[in-house]
């Protein structure tokens, strides 16, 4: 059966719309508008475990502030509230779901405003994203190669990175059995090429810290006739930037869906090229005997990312940083004057494009660190994220809900007094 699936998705299938598997494995009836099989109903009412409308305390889990920002860690962020409506429909009912990824797949690269040739894919998160789209490069549509990665033999294995771009993401990479050769310069990217090249990789984090920026290194990708992938995980808002860059001529853009656009955390976008998405998604779950079967996405993941794209298209993102900075501000105009405090704002340039507040501390008038005066705020009841660097302690207010800022401030302004010299 999974085989019957995937060799049914041809292109001509996936790039007119749908992949048309359904009639052949249902005798024709579609599974949309389907009843539980059982018959049972369910009359709203929890009962037992979550009867008390907060789990996490059941669990004996203490509560999390969160003035950090959209981190992995602490779950990402909050799924919009219409999305987890859509999610709770798609719970509900079957779908065939190869069909279900290429027409949601199809409804998001439209609201991206995506070059033509161009499709996108739901994927369980942006390293998810990397390693399909990257078993597709490596196997294309061949069913014996993408049964047989990662082992490579007979196909190209290398996967060119600049040096200052390496990172823990490109675990994803080594995954699919493919080699990074790292370079600094143009000449180093000519003298690492060879006939086992299969793409060029782009952390777009690193852009100001590599010697071949972003546009160029595209270019240099397809002069050497290879594609170019960018990995821009955190890197919306503002929500053009998908289509600019596939503009800028990158083959494939991993995006997560669990951050800023506020879908579910186990969630991302494959975007690029209508083929080399197509083998990508070959590549994955639900198909059997890939290596992508065990990030499996729901359903419901697919359902609820589609909705949460169409909510983060539509919003006014000036008036979201106003928001977040008035939140910021309640904080600040708290701890601002207490002696040895300074308080930045900046908007980084690529990644997670939001207001953020920095508060330098003066060594010489606090008895601890910021790496100490954050840990201490983590260990409160309920928990207090913050991030902490050289001299300062760091937060955003993307994730605050709004009690919180003034939470977060009170508890701040407490520890800096206490620890004030």
């Amino acid at each position: 059966m999974p085989n019957l699936v995937r060799s049914q998705i041809s292109r001509r299938g996936f790039f007119g719309g749908l992949a048309s598997v359904a009639g052949s494995l249902l005798g024709g009836r579609t599974l949309f508008g389907a009843t539980p099989a059982n018959g049972t109903k369910w009359n709203g009412k929890i009962t037992g475990l979550g009867s008390s409308g907060n789990i996490y305390n059941e669990l004996g889990l203490t509560k999390v502030i969160n003035a950090q920002g959209t981190e992995t860690v602490l779950g990402g962020s909050l799924i919009r509230p219409e999305a987890l409506a859509l999610m709770d429909q798609a719970a509900r009912q079957f779908v065939v779901i190869m069909d279900l990824e290429v027409a949601a797949g199809k409804r998001i690269a439209q609201m991206l405003n995506l070059p033509a040739g161009y499709a996108t894919i739901v994927t369980s998160g942006a390293g998810s994203a990397i390693q399909n789209g990257y078993s597709g490069i490596l196997t294309g549509s061949n069913p014996s190669n993408i049964e047989r990665i990662p082992d490579l033999t007979g196909m190209k294995s290398e996967v060119i990175i600049q040096r200052s771009h390496a990172s823990v993401w490109d675990e994803q990479i080594r995954a699919t059995g493919a080699r990074i050769v790292e370079v600094d310069t143009v000449q180093d990217v000519h003298n690492a090429f060879s006939d086992r090249t299969a793409a060029m990789h782009f952390l777009n984090l690193s852009d100001p810290d590599g010697q071949i920026k972003r546009a160029d290194w595209a270019k240099l990708a397809h002069s050497l006739g290879v594609p170019a992938f960018l990995d821009m995980a955190a890197d919306v808002p503002p929500k053009t930037r998908p289509a600019e860059y596939a503009a800028l001529g990158y083959d494939l853009i991993a995006l997560s869906g669990g951050k800023a656009i506020r879908g579910p955390q186990n969630s991302g976008l494959l975007i690029g090229r209508e083929e080399l998405v197509h083998s990508a998604l070959l590549n994955m779950s639900p198909n059997e005997g890939t290596l992508g079967r065990p990030e499996k996405v729901g359903k419901e993941e697919i359902v609820g990312l589609l909705k949460a794209v169409e909510l983060f298209m539509a919003e006014d993102q000036d008036q979201l940083d106003k928001e977040q900075s008035q939140k910021l501000n309640t904080i600040a105009g708290r701890v601002a004057n207490i002696p040895g405090v300074t308080v930045t704002r900046n908007v980084p340039a690529i990644a997670n494009h939001f207001p953020t507040m920095q508060l330098h501390l003066d060594p010489g008038k606090f008895s601890a660190t910021p790496q100490q005066i954050a840990a201490e705020l983590a260990a409160m009841k309920p928990i207090i994220m913050v991030s902490d660097g050289p001299g300062m302690l760091e937060m955003t207010a993307i994730d605050l809900q709004p009690e919180e800022p003034q939470m977060v401030a009170d508890a701040l302004y407490g520890v800096l007094k206490a620890r004030a010299i």
